[in-house]
C-alpha cells in the first residue's frame, strides 16, 4: 500500500429492486481536502489512459460500471513507500470502493472490461499547470500496462 492512498469500502444495502450505495460524505476523514470539481470519464475496451499526476490536486475515483485495472507510483521523495507500486482492479465484480489518491501519486487507467464509467471528485477545480504527465511505458516506473493477469 503507498502512504497516503486511501481504499474506503462502501456498504452497499441491496434488495429485489437493486442496491443503494453512499460514495463520500464530505465528514469522511478521507475527504478532509474538500470539493473543488467533479468529473466523469468514459472509457472503451482496452484503453489505456497513463501516466498523469498532480502537484497540488487529490483525486478520489468511483468506477460506477465496467472494470478498470488501476496503476499507482508513489514519486514523493519524502514518503516511505517512494517509487513503490499499487496494481488493483475497482468496479464490477470487485468490492465496491473509492480510492483517494494523494498528490504526487502517479496514477493510470486501462478499461479491462468496458465500458467503464470513471466518477471522480478532484480536491480542486482543472488547472492545466497542475496536469503533469509521464508516457505510459515510463522506463523508471515498473509497471507493465500491456501484461494480462497472472496464471494461476
Amino acid at each position: 500500500m503507498i502512504d497516503k492512498v486511501v481504499i474506503k469500502r462502501l456498504p452497499t444495502h441491496t434488495d429485489e429492486r437493486g442496491f443503494f450505495r453512499e460514495i463520500i460524505r464530505v465528514t469522511d476523514d478521507l475527504f478532509e481536502e474538500g470539493f473543488g470539481q467533479w468529473s466523469h470519464s468514459f472509457m472503451f475496451d482496452g484503453v489505456i489512459k497513463a501516466w498523469h499526476y498532480h502537484r497540488i490536486q487529490t483525486d478520489w475515483w468511483y468506477v460506477a460500471s465496467g472494470v478498470l485495472r488501476v496503476g499507482l507510483y508513489d514519486l514523493r521523495k519524502d514518503s516511505p513507500t517512494y517509487k513503490q507500486t499499487m496494481d488493483f482492479l475497482m468496479g464490477d465484480l470487485q468490492p465496491a470502493q473509492i480510492v483517494k489518491i494523494p498528490p504526487e501519486v502517479v496514477h493510470g487507467c486501462k478499461t479491462v472490461q468496458g465500458p467503464v464509467h470513471l466518477l471522480y471528485i478532484t480536491s480542486n477545480v482543472y488547472n492545466p499547470e497542475d496536469e503533469l504527465r509521464l508516457p505510459y511505458d515510463d522506463p523508471g516506473i515498473d509497471f507493465d500496462w500491456l501484461k494480462g493477469p497472472p496464471i494461476k
